[in-house]
């Protein structure tokens, strides 16, 4: 099966690393024009150089800061005059480990801000020309904890399940314009979120970073960590015409770790 993307222009938050990046990378070998976001102009510009351009795509970066809502509207309302959009993808960076019960309640405004807030902003902005030509694709890279929450990733669990529901009630309301909203929800990804997780759990276990490795790739089926690509792929179908009849899904791509249906 051949995914076509051409004439299609692709949103891609948090493109500079990890899963962001290689959904850039996905959606530009399928012919997607791509705007990359992130708050890196360094990194967005390496990433720019590795997309492909081989089907005349165009390419662009915008240095966006999602915790910061006015100034994230006021950047992409401003692109949007001079483009415009038929993929989301709403990608950031996961708040930081740690007990909910214990959370501040800064953590919880700014990892609301800077997922569902952020999210809102963007559709705002957004759907409207997408109902006007009757396509759209809005993924979120969210987390499996939306099915089943992880320990020790108290915020995490608590706004990862907000934008779950967001995103389901946004695929009601958006269906019928022809408009798709789903959730992609990575298992234990080789990033470097994850290697910062591990780190931080050995620590707080005085134990090695191999021994929590191990211990993890245990827990999964596949017996070993996904690769950034891996998640792409999935992303990059669901942005497809072949996917027009998916609509408000959870999709775990986690090597059979969530025990949940």
């Amino acid at each position: 099966m051949e995914i076509n993307l051409i004439n299609k222009t692709a949103w891609v938050f948090g493109a500079s690393r990890g899963i962001g990046r290689a959904v850039s990378l996905g959606l530009a070998q399928a012919g997607a024009n791509i705007l990359l976001l992130a708050r890196s102009p360094r990194l967005l510009e390496q990433t720019k150089n590795s997309l492909c351009t081989k089907k005349n795509q165009q390419h662009d970066i915008l240095c966006v800061d999602m915790s910061k809502p006015e100034s994230l509207l006021n950047s992409i309302k401003n692109y949007h005059n001079k483009s415009c959009v038929d993929i989301i993808i709403n990608n950031s960076g996961g708040p930081p480990s740690g007990a909910a019960h214990t959370a501040g309640l800064e953590d919880y405004k700014e990892a609301f801000s800077q997922h569902v807030l952020s999210a809102q902003i963007i559709a705002q902005v957004a759907v409207p020309e997408m109902k006007k030509r009757g396509f759209g694709r809005i993924v979120n890279i969210i987390s499996t904890s939306v099915k089943q929450p992880i320990s020790g990733l108290g915020v995490s669990n608590t706004i990862r399940g907000a934008m779950g529901n967001w995103s389901k009630t946004m695929s009601s309301e958006l269906g019928p314009f022809g408009i798709t909203v789903n959730n992609i929800l990575p298992g234990a990804t080789e990033t470097e979120r994850l290697a910062s997780l591990i780190k931080s759990n050995a620590n707080k276990r005085s134990v090695s970073v191999e021994a929590v490795t191990q211990a993890m790739k245990k827990d999964i089926p596949a017996g070993r960590f996904a690769k950034p690509f891996e998640i792409a792929s999935a992303v990059t179908f669901l942005c497809s015409e072949q996917a027009q009849y998916i609509n408000g899904v959870n999709l775990p791509v986690d090597g059979g770790r969530t025990k949940s249906l």
